[in-house]
């Protein structure tokens, strides 16, 4: 048998977004016959590397080898020309077009080829397909497997999957894994981007942990256990004694004001969901990209349907209630992103602070009445601004973030919801919105925290609620708080004190 060919080499890749440096010199080589899954938590450049590998991004440093050639001026078309092919996660289906239409688009070759080729395919993975379907009409996972199909008809020499069972079933994810050992037989690589650690030692030859960057781990799959993996995942100065630079609460939670009581609540992505936050507490919601979190938040929030359970504010039941109706309840939002939800980029300081108060005045803006309110939170908040006039977006991003809570605290709630609060702000933004949260918190407000950071929710919250594949399967408390609990739990193989919900 003859040597094993390399098809890639990515040697000591960078890349900068805006001052931040997503990418710091990964190397990665990849085989014929390989199987190489990259695993790593939320925000480790997995995607960016992607990108780069398949043109869509060019590394500012570092540089790409494919079948012994190293390239210049890459673009995706020479990538699919040597044979690189991304399978999205999210796909990217052309909707009002038939399945057929979408997979023999961009082909060189006769349709008849393609449709036959594409229907010898599907037979051999046993999927059901009808090719006159419109795409439109298919769930998540059918336009998935679409997808997979795409990449497979192209004779790709190295096929990327990104999380591609997170929307198949298992009869469906067993065929998938039947064809993956199918194409490694044939000496296709495979790059394999999962969370799922139980896929990689079922489907692996290889495993490559990235953190912050960089590759912390990499090797042959049977050189590894589970925990040697979460080990790589985690951060060199995590905390593993449960210290913490913020006061937490320690009282008997049993004898306090219950704020909110979340009971089996059942939506899109997420199931059996329950939970309680206590008044003057910071409970964290944990997990990774696409484990169901923000669905949780949507739904708790009234902006998408809870399909079952219940969501109890201070003994009432407003689980069916519209958004309107829920922040009239006591309820106040931060959303995830905060240009796209959070501010009205081209509106005065001042409108988006009181948006919501404001509308309590009838028939005219009641200027007094904005400008109080605007001096007090700018005072309250420390918000560093020119003069109230001025357009939002003349902000930084700390401080954008800040007038959006101050929005939200002059409704009084008595719950907030922050999702992702210190996304894409500074380091010393992010100490302030901490101290923000810390005077909440004593102040009597209870917080409801969304976080992919593993260092923030583990510094500010007094519990953790862990969110993996849309369940909640930890709850850490106090003493629990740790970033090695979090991760593991995160990945679905956290076992402590078996204090599940």
């Amino acid at each position: 048998m003859g040597e094993t060919k390399r098809l890639v080499k990515l040697d000591h890749i960078q890349k900068t977004f805006n001052q931040n440096k997503v990418l710091k010199g990964v190397s990665l080589e990849i085989n014929q016959s390989e199987v190489i899954s990259i695993i790593g938590g939320n925000g480790a450049g997995k995607s960016t590397l992607m990108k780069i590998l398949t043109g869509v991004y060019k590394a500012d440093e570092g540089s790409i080898e494919i079948n012994g050639d190293k390239l210049t001026n890459y673009n995706p078309s020479i990538a699919h020309d040597k044979g690189i092919y991304l399978v999205p996660q999210e796909p990217l289906l052309f909707p009002n077009m038939t399945i057929e239409q979408n997979l023999t688009i961009g082909f060189h070759k006769k349709k008849q080829e393609v449709r036959e080729a594409a229907k010898k395919l599907i037979e051999q993975l046993g999927w059901n397909f009808d090719l006159s379907r419109y795409a439109i009409s298919l769930s998540i996972a059918e336009q998935q497997q679409v997808e997979i199909i795409k990449g497979l008809l192209r004779d790709s020499k190295v096929l990327i999957l990104d999380e591609p069972t997170s929307s198949l079933t298992f009869a469906e994810t067993e065929s998938l894994f039947k064809l993956i050992e199918q194409l490694k037989n044939a000496g296709v690589g495979i790059i394999y981007i999962t969370h799922r650690l139980d896929e990689v030692f079922q489907i692996s030859t290889h495993a490559v942990i990235l953190r912050d960057g960089k590759v912390t781990l990499k090797g042959k799959i049977n050189e590894f256990t589970k925990e040697m993996l979460i080990q790589g995942l985690l951060p060199m100065d995590s905390e593993k004694d449960g210290s913490h630079s913020y006061e937490k609460c320690s009282v008997d939670r049993m004898k306090e004001e219950k704020i909110l009581r979340v009971q089996d609540l059942c939506g899109d992505g997420f199931k059996n969901i329950s939970f309680d936050v206590f008044k003057g507490e910071v409970v964290g919601v944990a997990g990774l990209l696409g484990a169901g979190r923000t669905e949780i938040a949507e739904a708790i929030y009234g902006i998408t349907q809870v399909k079952s359970g219940k969501v109890i504010l201070n003994g009432k039941d407003i689980t069916h209630f519209r958004v309107k109706e829920t922040i009239e309840s006591g309820i106040a939002y931060i959303p995830e992103d905060r240009f796209l939800n959070g501010i009205f980029s081209i509106s005065s300081i001042s409108s988006n602070m009181t948006a919501q108060v404001i509308k309590k005045q009838k028939y005219f803006i009641d200027k007094q009445f904005e400008k109080k309110i605007t001096d007090e939170y700018v005072s309250r908040l420390s918000i560093k601004i020119g003069s109230q006039d001025d357009e939002i977006r003349s902000l930084s991003g700390g401080n954008q973030q800040k007038v959006v809570i101050a929005r939200i605290l002059s409704m009084n709630p008595q719950l907030i919801i922050m999702d992702e609060p210190t996304r894409g702000i500074d380091a010393a933004a992010r100490s302030d919105i901490y101290n923000i949260i810390t005077q909440l918190k004593e102040q009597g407000y209870s917080i409801l925290l969304i976080s992919s950071d593993l260092e923030e929710i583990e510094r500010i919250s007094d519990r953790i609620y862990v969110i993996y594949r849309g369940t909640c399967n930890v709850c850490l408390d106090l003493e629990e708080i740790n970033a090695t609990n979090v991760m593991r739990a995160a990945f679905g193989t956290y076992k402590g004190s078996e204090n599940y919900v």
